[in-house]
């Protein structure tokens, strides 16, 4: 179910302040803060891997503020570690990450200059597979890697200030106010940029799609979940009045899907099977975003009657009833799952959830 959100653009406002504040201020500096640039790295003469960390954290602390956040264990620490997975095998250097799971239904992903991932739960559900999933993460990260933030800092020098503050703040919107405002910042932002600025964007979008399929085929993930996963995002766009929010800044057409097909290709054939964790994950997703426990009891239901990924549905199922106030009906089925337990940290929580709600906390603590 889709929910709304409403913000106001007058804090927004200060926002662009203090990232324009944070981008020109730093080239005030005493002479002490100054630091040389790599040698063949001309973007650091512009704006260092330091002061991009200190712009991508300050921007992290705004963000946080506004944006509601999934703050489920179990989710984090799933694409945290799918995220550090990714990250060893890719080209980035400095790894200090943070990730941010933001609770909407859109279909969206984002890096922030200073290794700042956002993730939004809607993108878990949309993806098919965890390759999929990671698909999108090691694109994110190659972004990142690859410094583009500084290259399209150098390529427009300073005129790109405005149009970058802007795009940050309209991830904000983007986030929390359901799409509808974060499509008109974005829409103003882009139509505000330079012809040129945006030919070295869809380079930027070649250049991730490449290190990102090599960063998955390194990871011992599938090269060709980059291609599956654009598809279904040009499908969601065509059967809908407005494309994913993620379409909005990485736009996709038929020929980058073919350029993804071809990279894929030129990996070794090989059977990749997926993990049954991300499954148990997208059911929590789904029960985050359903705000009514009774209608994902009966959606959980019909994907076991059709034999679709029937462990993790009748996972989906347990935390549902227990949400629902069944918790004869959750125990029944939890009982089915833990006999033949391969995931048992879960199935754990969910059991402990079903003591709570009897009030048996000794219970609870015995397992947990």
């Amino acid at each position: 179910m889709h929910r709304t959100y409403k913000i106001s653009l007058r804090p927004l406002i200060g926002y662009w302040c203090l990232l324009l504040g944070l981008i020109v201020l730093p080239t005030l500096a005493y002479a002490d803060d100054i630091e040389l640039p790599e040698l063949g790295d001309s973007t650091s003469a512009l704006i260092s891997p330091k002061k991009e960390f200190q712009l991508g954290r300050a921007w992290l602390q705004m963000f946080r503020s506004r944006v509601p956040l999934n703050n489920d264990p179990l989710i984090h620490d799933y694409v945290e570690h799918l995220t550090y997975k990714l990250a060893t095998h890719s080209e980035l250097k400095d790894r200090r990450l943070e990730l941010v799971i933001v609770d909407n239904p859109t279909l969206n992903a984002f890096a922030v200059p200073g290794g700042v991932l956002g993730i939004h739960t809607g993108l878990i559900m949309h993806a098919g597979s965890e390759d999929e999933l990671a698909s999108v993460i090691a694109h994110e990260l190659a972004h990142l890697s690859q410094r583009h933030y500084a290259r399209t800092q150098e390529q427009a020098k300073r005129n790109a200030i405005p149009t970058m503050a802007a795009l940050l703040a309209s991830f904000v919107l983007a986030a929390t106010a359901g799409g509808d405002a974060g499509l008109a910042a974005l829409t103003i932002t882009q139509a505000a940029a330079l012809e040129s600025q945006l030919r070295f964007s869809r380079q930027n979008e070649s250049e991730a799609d490449r290190i990102g399929i090599k960063t998955l085929a390194a990871a011992g993930m599938d090269p060709s979940a980059s291609s599956r996963m654009f598809e279904s995002m040009l499908r969601a766009s065509r059967y809908s009045q407005r494309p994913p929010e993620f379409l909005l800044t990485h736009p996709i057409s038929e020929r980058r899907i073919a350029d993804a097909n071809y990279r894929a290709s030129q990996y070794p054939k090989q059977i990749y099977s997926d993990n049954s964790d991300f499954q148990l994950i997208k059911a929590r997703v789904l029960l985050d975003l359903e705000e009514n426990p009774g209608e994902a009891v009966k959606r959980f239901q019909g994907e076991i009657e059709a034999g679709t990924h029937i462990e993790a549905n009748r996972y989906g199922l347990v935390i549902a009833y227990t949400k629902n106030n069944q918790p004869k009906k959750a125990q029944q089925v939890l009982d089915q799952l833990l006999a033949n337990s391969k995931n048992p940290i879960p199935y754990a929580i969910a059991q402990v959830n079903l003591h709570n709600t009897r009030k048996d906390y000794q219970a609870s603590k015995k397992i947990l």
